[in-house]
C-alpha cells in the first residue's frame, strides 16, 4: 500500500474545501484509523455520539504503518466514511484527533488526541512496533503525554491507577467514562433469543462460543484443532458451535488461510463468525464461552455467560480483571470428555458468578456514550446537542455465516415396551467424528445429503439423503429411485416432500412415509429411525414411533407403506451397517 500523500483533499476538509461542500462544519475531527479492530471500535461508537449535528465534519486518516492495517481500507470504504492519506492529516487542521489505537505517530500540532480502547483496559503485553521488546496494549507514547495532548478513555478507575504504576505520565491524562461496548451487549441480553434464531441455533439447541486473542499464546494460536475436535464431541442435533477470532488474526492470516486451517471444522458446521459487527450478538447468544484471556472472554463472563478457559497466556498482565477471570473460571481440558464439561460449567454456574470480575472492568454501566460524548464536545471546544445523548441500543441480528453439514455418522438405538418402540438418533458430523464412544449396542451408518462433494463418503453412505423438498410424491419417488440404481451400495434413500412428510424408499423396493409432529424440514432424522426399525425388526407399516433426538427434544414418527418401487435395474448388495 503506498503512503504517497496523492491528490489533495478537497472535500469535506482541506484547501479551498470550503467552495466545494455542501455542509459547512464549525469543527473537524480526524479519526485515526491505522488496524481493523481499533477501527471498528470507532465506527460503532462514534455515530451515537455525533448524531444529528452537522457541526462536526469527520474524515478518516488513514495510518498503513501497523503490521495489521490488512482491511482497514476495505472497512472504510464500505461504510462509506471521507478518507484521507495519512500524509495530509497535518494540512487538515483538526479540532481533534480520535481513535481506538494507541500506537498512532500524530504530527506536532495543537489539537488534542482523545484514545478509546479497543479492549477492556490495559491488560495483555503485545509486541513494540518500535523496538524488538513488549508494551502494554493500549498506553500512548510517552511523548504525546508530554506534550500534554493525550487523552486516554478507560472504563474503570483500577485501571487509571494500573497506568500510574507504569507510565507516571499518565497522571491526569485519563478519562473515566465506562465501556459502551459493554452497555450495547448488556442492552441486547433480552434479545438473545432472536439473534439464535438468525444462528440457526434450534429451540433446545446450545450454541457453545469460542473466543480467541490474537498471538502464540491465544486460544486459536496454541490449539487450532480445537474447534474440529470440538464439534466431533458434540452430538449435531443438540449443539451448534461458533467461533470468534481476533480482528488481527484475519488481518494478519488473511480468511483464505483461516478457512483452510479450519477446512474439517467448517465442514462440520462450524459457524466462522465474521471479524466486523456480527461477534456482539454472537456473544449475546451464546450458551457458554470457551475462551481464553482476551476481551471478548472478559465480556462473556460479564454478560453473566458461563465460561471456560481452553487457554490462558503469559502476556495476560497481572492485577487487571482478566487476571482476575483467570483465576476464577474453570480450565478446559481439552483432551477429556469436552461434552461432559461443558455440561457440568452450565449445570453449575449462577449467572452472578463473575460479578465481583465485571465490577473490577466496568464502571458506570449504561453511562458511556452520554460521557463519551461529552468529553469530546468538551475536547474540541464546542457545545453539546441540545438533545438527550443517544442510550445504548439492542444489536442487529446477525447474518448467519454458511454452515452448511452434508454427513453424519448416525448412532441409533431400539427399544421397545408393550409394544411402543422408541428409536434414539444421535448424529455426530461426518468430517470430524472418530467413530468412538457409541453405545455398543448401537446401530452405526453414514448417512450423506445428495449435495455432499466427497464422493468416496457418498459411496459409503447407508442412507442418502435430500433435504430440499421435492415439489410431489411423485417426483419424490423418482428421486428415490435414480439415487438407489445410481448408488447400489446404499441401504436407503429418503427426500423431504413439498407437501410435507419424508418419503424413504428402500433397497428392496418398499417406500415408508414418515411423518413427524415435529419439524420436518430435515429428512435425516426419520430415515434414520427407518433404517433403525429395519435392523431391530420393528414394523414399518400404520406404526408410531417415539423419535428420542439425543437429550434435545422428543417427536412422534407416524410410519405407513406405501406402493412399492419398481425394482432398479442395476442391482447391489446392500451396505451392512458397521456394529
Amino acid at each position: 500500500m503506498s503512503t504517497s500523500a496523492g491528490p489533495p483533499l478537497r472535500v469535506p476538509v482541506g484547501h479551498d474545501a470550503r467552495r466545494w461542500s455542501t455542509f459547512h462544519g464549525e469543527k473537524t475531527l480526524v479519526v485515526a484509523a491505522r488496524t481493523v479492530t481499533s477501527t471498528v471500535r470507532v465506527l460503532e461508537t462514534l455515530p451515537a455520539l455525533l448524531r444529528d449535528d452537522s457541526r462536526v465534519t469527520v474524515v478518516f486518516a488513514y495510518d498503513p504503518t501497523s503490521a495489521f492495517n490488512n482491511g482497514v481500507l476495505d472497512l472504510l470504504h464500505e461504510a462509506g466514511c471521507r478518507v484521507m492519506p495519512w500524509a495530509q492529516l497535518t494540512g487538515a487542521g483538526p479540532d481533534l484527533i480520535l481513535s481506538a489505537s494507541e500506537n498512532v505517530d500524530v504530527p506536532d500540532d495543537s489539537c488534542p488526541v482523545l484514545v478509546l480502547p479497543h479492549g477492556v483496559g490495559f491488560q495483555k503485553l503485545v509486541p513494540d512496533s518500535r523496538t524488538p521488546a513488549t508494551r502494554l496494549s493500549g498506553v500512548v507514547p510517552d511523548a504525546l503525554l508530554e506534550a500534554g495532548r493525550a487523552w486516554l478513555a478507560v472504563s474503570h478507575p483500577e485501571q487509571e491507577e494500573q497506568l500510574l504504576a507504569t507510565h507516571p505520565k499518565a497522571a491526569g491524562r485519563t478519562l473515566l467514562v465506562g465501556d459502551p461496548v459493554y452497555d450495547t451487549l448488556s442492552a441486547s441480553l433480552p434479545q438473545a433469543d432472536v439473534h439464535r434464531r438468525a444462528l440457526g441455533v434450534a429451540d433446545g439447541q446450545r450454541l457453545v462460543v469460542l473466543s480467541s486473542t490474537w498471538g502464540p499464546t491465544s486460544l486459536i494460536g496454541r490449539d487450532p484443532e480445537l474447534p474440529a475436535r470440538l464439534l466431533g464431541a458434540l452430538p449435531y442435533d443438540e449443539y451448534r458451535v461458533a467461533a470468534i477470532m481476533h480482528p488481527n488474526v484475519w488481518s494478519g492470516h488473511g480468511s483464505w488461510q483461516i478457512h483452510t486451517v479450519q477446512t474439517a471444522a467448517l465442514r462440520a458446521g462450524l459457524l466462522l463468525i465474521p471479524p466486523v459487527h456480527a461477534w456482539q450478538p454472537t456473544l449475546v447468544a451464546a450458551d457458554v464461552v470457551i475462551g481464553d484471556h482476551g476481551s471478548v472472554t472478559l465480556y462473556g463472563s460479564a454478560l453473566g455467560k458461563p465460561v471456560l478457559l481452553a487457554t490462558y497466556g503469559d502476556d495476560a498482565v497481572p492485577g487487571t480483571a482478566i487476571a482476575r477471570l483467570g483465576r476464577a473460571a474453570p480450565r478446559l481440558d481439552a483432551r477429556n470428555d469436552m461434552r461432559g464439561q461443558i455440561e457440568a460449567a452450565v449445570r453449575d454456574h449462577t449467572p452472578g458468578r463473575y460479578a465481583e470480575v465485571s465490577a473490577h472492568a466496568f464502571a458506570e454501566p449504561g453511562q458511556a456514550l452520554a460521557r463519551l460524548r461529552t468529553a469530546v464536545y468538551r475536547l474540541m471546544n464546542l457545545p453539546e446537542p441540545g438533545t438527550a445523548p443517544a442510550p445504548p441500543l439492542a444489536l442487529p441480528r446477525p447474518v448467519a455465516p454458511a454452515a452448511d453439514v452434508t454427513s453424519w455418522a448416525v448412532a441409533t438405538t431400539a427399544s421397545s415396551d408393550a409394544g411402543q418402540w422408541t428409536v434414539t438418533v444421535r448424529r455426530h458430523p461426518a468430517a470430524v467424528s472418530d467413530g468412538g464412544g457409541a453405545d455398543p449396542d448401537a446401530f452405526l451408518h453414514l448417512a450423506c445429503d445428495e449435495e455432499e462433494r466427497d464422493r468416496r463418503l457418498t459411496e459409503s453412505a447407508s442412507a442418502l439423503i435430500r433435504r430440499t423438498p421435492a415439489p410431489t410424491a411423485v417426483a419424490a419417488l423418482r428421486w428415490i429411485g435414480r439415487t438407489l440404481e445410481r448408488l447400489p451400495g446404499s441401504r436407503l434413500a429418503a427426500t423431504a416432500v413439498g407437501a410435507g412428510g419424508c418419503l424413504v424408499g428402500l433397497r428392496d423396493g418398499r417406500v415408508v412415509e414418515a411423518t413427524v409432529t415435529g419439524p420436518a424440514d430435515d429428512p435425516g432424522l426419520p430415515a434414520a429411525v427407518v433404517y433403525t426399525c429395519l435392523l431391530a425388526g420393528a414394523p414399518l407399516d400404520d406404526v408410531i414411533v417415539t423419535l428420542r433426538i439425543g437429550g434435545v427434544r422428543e417427536e412422534d414418527v407416524a410410519l405407513r407403506l406405501r406402493r412399492p418401487l419398481p425394482a432398479p435395474s442395476v442391482a447391489g448388495p446392500p451396505a451392512e451397517p458397521p456394529r
